[in-house]
């Protein structure tokens, strides 16, 4: 028997990747969303997560960028 996950695949650098999976371990059990990593720069995840994971990715480069002083 075959057994299939439906899923988004996730290709990204091994920084981003990073940012990703703990933002998985941050979650609780039961809300953790990643399949399956394949390496260090692709992930296989729910799908239901993939605007989670942009607004979280789209935060992260707001607080970690420098605007000059005007």
């Amino acid at each position: 028997m075959v057994n299939a996950t439906k899923g988004l695949f996730i290709s990204c650098d091994i920084p981003m990747a990073q940012f990703i999976i703990n933002l998985n371990a941050s979650l609780p059990a039961s809300q953790k969303f990643i399949i399956y990593v394949l390496d260090n720069t692709h992930l296989f995840v729910q799908t239901h997560v993939a605007e989670m994971i942009r607004s979280a990715m789209a935060d992260f480069r707001d607080q970690n960028s420098y605007e000059k002083p005007t």
